[in-house]
């Protein structure tokens, strides 16, 4: 008897092992308060980037399975397009978010070492995280990886929570300092330097970029027809009301698309409130397919592409931006 059962007990424990497949993820969700009756799963996997809805239950479960055989990013919004949690996945893990949707900060992760590690630095450094000033989180940060080189918590924190990319030394510092074996490219590729940007001639033809739209899904940008500036920026734009006050004096001939392009876009909402354009997130960053022919090196970066999809320039300065802008603008003649 006492064999059977220790069989039994023996087939149970593989079975509850293989419900966790080896080739997928799996979010098992428990939020309250939250609207709506579905979530949406954002992250990049193997094929590129996963945009996918899944249902509620009436008390704001869900289980969601995915596919990265490389660590990922992993977004889940509310219907509205708010950042409900932010995780690391990988083939093989379950994790569980559960909380409050009503109030972000009480929604914890969990489910794997780096997820329960990156929890708990943020319940350390809470009041980091609600400071409109980013410096001391970045401090903390930058701390934490210098003491963690080894740890793979150090790369999830320089490339979600860290926030001054413009000073590259210090960023490209502290990525060389991380242990090869814990930043994987899969979330670094946005932190890595880009080819130099090309000028006059040697500049590409842009025709369209696919990227996630502000409280929306993926929307398709076609370049034809008319002039447009991109305007590519990283968290946080110490300029950006300088930037804004430019832009706002731009023929209405010139469209202005706004992108950001690093993981962290918890920030993001409160950042373009109030803009009359529209907005969007590269999820890949600067190597995000299409947006990597630009050349990027800094941030932010300005590109001007033309009514047939050149671009006309790519670089760091805004004012020769928008005075390459308005002369493609400009009406034959004038």
């Amino acid at each position: 008897m006492m064999r059977h059962l220790q069989y039994i007990f023996l087939v149970l424990t593989v079975l509850s092992l293989a419900s966790c497949s080896s080739d997928s993820f799996k979010i098992d969700g428990n939020l309250v308060n939250l609207d709506g009756t579905a979530v949406k799963v954002v992250f990049r996997g193997d094929s590129g980037v996963v945009d996918e809805w899944t249902n509620l239950d009436k008390k704001g479960r869900f289980t969601y399975e995915g596919k990265a055989s490389q660590p990922s990013i992993v977004t889940v919004y509310n219907h509205r397009g708010d950042p409900l949690a932010v995780m690391v996945a990988v083939n093989g893990d379950h994790l569980k978010i559960k909380g409050d949707a009503g109030i972000g900060k009480h929604i914890k992760v969990g489910g794997n070492k780096v997820n329960e590690e990156w929890q708990l630095f943020r319940d350390e450094h809470a009041a980091f995280y609600s400071d409109p000033n980013p410096s001391r989180l970045d401090a903390a940060i930058g701390k934490y990886v210098r003491e963690h080189p080894s740890d793979l918590l150090s790369t999830v924190l320089l490339v979600v929570d860290y926030s001054n990319y413009s000073d590259r030394a210090a960023v490209d510092k502290l990525l060389s300092s991380i242990d090869i074996k814990v930043r994987p490219e899969s979330l670094t590729s946005s932190l890595t330097k880009t080819p130099s940007g090309r000028k006059s001639n040697n500049l590409p033809r842009l025709m369209i970029l696919t990227l996630l739209k502000h409280n929306g899904g993926f929307e398709e940008i076609k370049f034809t027809g008319k002039t447009s500036l991109i305007n590519l920026w990283a968290n946080p734009q110490e300029n950006r009301k300088a930037v804004n006050e430019k832009l706002n004096k731009l023929d209405q001939n010139v469209t202005i698309i706004d992108v950001l392009t690093e993981s962290d876009t918890l920030r993001w909402h409160k950042t373009i409130e109030g803009e009359p354009w529209k907005h969007y997130w590269a999820p890949g960053g600067p190597l995000e397919p299409g947006i990597q022919l630009l050349g990027i090196n800094s941030m932010p970066w300005y590109a001007v592409i033309d009514a047939t999809g050149l671009v006309a320039y790519s670089g760091p300065n805004l004012d020769t931006a928008i005075n390459t802008a308005m002369t493609q603008a400009a009406p034959e003649g004038k």
